[in-house]
């Protein structure tokens, strides 16, 4: 009888074992752009700029948010926005670990929301109800999980996009299609002083795209130096100058033509100081 028995449990483990190689491969086919360990590019060096993406931060890759308010396509009334969010598997105002931590600007407070309205600089929230003043108009609104240091988490459960209106809407309507490739800018921001000027995070959220050799870029021109990013990904910059800084983000094909949108043009200036 041990004969049969050896070789039933042996079937049972082999059979376990492919569910599990089964289960796993389903997980890894699941992976979002978070999850995925994609090789990080080589350093780019221009005119003493150096970029250089990273990929090694912290992962959540099962975290969620869900804008429940204001409801999208919604008119609120004048004033203060209310915005309600809902949160899974992400803990606001918790320190990010990781070595780049120490390396880049890092809010005392801990992981954030970035709220971004028509692409201006965002404003950073520490919890998952707030009220922000908005102007009277219809808005294309993004928000997106953030780490401590200020990353984005590029995962799609980890965003929101809408179009609010608030109070009286007197212009023509939004020329806007939510389903079409949009570039929003993030990070530099303000200013950096001390050790942070060593190294400052270039970071930016695509929506509806992503990067390639063969595909979409972002070209990045940083104090007129420019630089074709083909990955998305967040990009550390070093020997930049003490004083004001200028960055044009631009989303263009692979020909190097700007795509068309309200937001895939955006430039922005920050200040180094000692």
């Amino acid at each position: 009888m041990k004969g049969p028995a050896l070789l039933l449990a042996g079937t049972l483990l082999l059979g376990l074992g492919a569910c599990d190689s089964a289960r796993r491969q389903s997980d890894n086919s699941a992976a979002t752009a978070e999850q995925v360990n994609t090789p990080v590019g080589e350093n780019m060096e221009k005119n003493g700029i150096r970029l250089t993406p990273f990929t090694d931060s912290p992962k959540y890759p099962e975290a969620q948010m869900q804008l429940k308010s204001p409801l999208a396509g919604s008119t609120v009334p004048t004033g203060a926005v209310a915005f309600d969010y809902d949160l899974s598997n992400f803990q606001l105002t918790k320190m990010t670990g990781g070595m780049h931590a120490h390396e880049m600007a890092n809010s005392e407070k801990g992981q954030h929301i970035h709220n971004i309205v028509d692409n201006e600089p965002y404003t950073a929230h520490y919890t998952t109800e707030f009220t922000k003043p908005i102007a009277d108009g219809q808005h294309v609104i993004l928000s997106f999980l953030s780490r401590s240091y200020h990353e984005s988490l590029k995962h799609r459960g980890a965003y929101d996009l809408r179009v609010v209106s608030v109070g009286k809407v007197t212009q023509p309507p939004l020329q806007v299609d939510l389903k079409a490739p949009h570039l929003f800018y993030s990070r530099p921001k303000d200013t950096y002083s001390g050790n942070d000027v060593q190294k400052v995070m270039l970071d930016f959220y695509l929506v509806n795209t992503t990067l390639s050799p063969e595909g979409n870029h972002v070209r990045a021109t940083i104090n007129g130096t420019e630089f074709m990013l083909q990955q998305w990904a967040p990009y550390m910059m070093e020997g930049l100058p003490m004083g004001q800084n200028t960055i044009k983000l631009e989303l263009v094909d692979a020909s190097g033509t700007l795509i068309p949108g309200p937001f895939n043009s955006v430039t922005r200036t920050f200040t180094l100081q000692p």
